[in-house]
């Protein structure tokens, strides 16, 4: 392995991404005085733990214990963490592309890291709504951590400023706040809250929803509760509202008022029947942060505009390639409905798994959802870039190009619609090279 100090030539993850960064160096750097070329420029670092290991050495005992442990998982391989792993964590606790899953060391925006320094574009992470390592989201984090991180049974300014600043994004009767852990601790709590206001336990949900891993949300989960104990007697399930497999489908004059009616049915019928850190100053520090990162780099446009262009590059694919049979989403949480064939709109749940599997060599992480498991899920950060998404679309393009002249499992694969001739190539589209907000 290539010590810091050694002048060797930058190595190449495989695919020819470079290891340890992205791209040509930037404007500026590797400069001495104005007109000056620098008399020493210091390689980029090999992998995410020789960055870290840089900017320990600034000084101090915590930045020798993070050279510490950096230097400790420079010396720890992929397959040693995988036996750890085994041998440490429940076999339920599952990986994302379990057989050859990839060491993730290091993000940065919408890419992250292997131990090789090879970089892949993150379609999956949603969590980290303003990219990975948002250097205004560490900064606050690592400040607030100097100075105080407890539980928020005391007072502090970052709580109350952050429930105001959310309070104004909101409207106005969404004015009380709770400050919770995780998606799973807000729905345990707003499911005990309903219960305490009504009296009831009945709770409506739609078929195939998921809630979170807590037992009460895992009862009120049918994605979840089928395949453990089963449908409790208070939980009434209403169709899910999908036009494109449900019972109303695009061709029912309207389908809205259709999936409506089905859960006031739904809810009449229940009706006759009678029936710990979240909020911590540093939580709070960064969510403030995050959303001044919101607000200064207008995501939430650029989600919209490159969301717009994401589904318009996707529906050209539907045109060219019969297994996508549908597309659906808004901003930057889409989805791709492949199917088996175009009469009874089989999942195809082997093809999609193969093809994310295919896009993961190819440097794209992406996942599947949906009762099948056939709907590729896209909700990547949302600084995801327009040149994002024309290369996640090409690299699709070029799988599903082979996977029908090779693979051929099922009918969609097999037809060769006119659509594909028309369809220009993805290299000669053009998208906005300026977005005005």
């Amino acid at each position: 392995m290539l010590g810091e100090g050694d002048s060797k030539t930058e190595p190449k993850a495989p695919g020819g991404r470079r290891a340890g960064g992205r791209g040509p160096e930037r404007p500026g750097r590797g400069r001495g005085r104005a007109g000056e070329a620098s008399t020493t420029r210091l390689p980029a670092p090999t992998s995410g733990a020789a960055a870290s290991r840089a900017r320990a050495r600034r000084g101090g005992a915590w930045a020798e214990r993070a050279l510490l442990r950096a230097m400790a998982a420079d010396r720890r391989g992929k397959a040693a963490t995988l036996a750890l792993r085994r041998r440490l964590l429940s076999s339920s606790c599952r990986l994302f592309f379990p057989e050859d899953p990839i060491k993730i060391v290091r993000g940065q925006g919408q890419y992250m890291y292997d131990e090789q320094g090879a970089e892949y574009i993150d379609c999956i992470n949603n969590v980290a709504h303003v990219g990975h390592c948002h250097p205004l989201v560490v900064q606050a984090a690592h400040e607030q951590n100097q100075v105080l991180n407890t539980n928020s049974r005391y007072l502090h300014d970052n709580i109350v400023d952050y429930a105001q600043r959310l309070s104004e994004t909101l409207p106005e009767k969404l004015c009380v706040f709770y400050f919770l852990n995780s998606g799973s601790e807000a729905n345990d709590l707003a499911l005990r809250l309903a219960r305490q206001y009504t009296g009831h336990w009945d709770v409506v949900v739609l078929d195939h929803a998921y809630h979170g891993h807590l037992s009460s949300l895992i009862d009120i989960s049918p994605y979840k509760f089928r395949g453990l104990d089963g449908q409790k007697e208070w939980v009434h399930v209403a169709p899910l509202p999908d036009t494109y497999r449900g019972p109303y489908r695009e061709d029912h004059p309207n389908p809205a008022v259709a999936y409506a009616s089905e859960v006031k049915r739904v809810v009449s019928s229940v009706q006759e029947k009678g029936r710990k850190f979240g909020g911590s100053p540093v939580s709070c520090a960064v969510g403030l942060a995050v959303l001044d990162v919101l607000e200064k780099e207008q995501l939430q446009a650029h989600a919209a505009c490159v969301g717009s262009f994401l589904m318009e590059l996707l529906g050209q694919q539907k045109a060219k390639h019969p297994i996508i049979g549908d597309i659906r989403g808004v901003g930057l949480f889409v989805g791709v409905d492949l199917i088996k064939d175009k009469a009874t709109r089989t999942p195809a749940t082997e093809e999609a798994d193969y093809l994310v599997s295919r896009l993961k060599e190819n440097y794209i992480l992406l996942s599947t959802d949906g009762p099948g498991r056939n709907v590729l899920k896209f909700k990547p950060p949302m600084c995801f870039s327009l040149d994002n998404a024309q290369h996640v679309v090409a690299k699709l393009d070029a799988i599903l190009t082979d996977m029908e002249e090779k693979m051929r499992s099922c009918e969609t694969l097999r037809l060769q619609p006119e659509a594909a001739l028309l369809s220009p190539p993805l290299e000669k589209m053009k998208h906005p090279t300026q977005i005005h907000y």
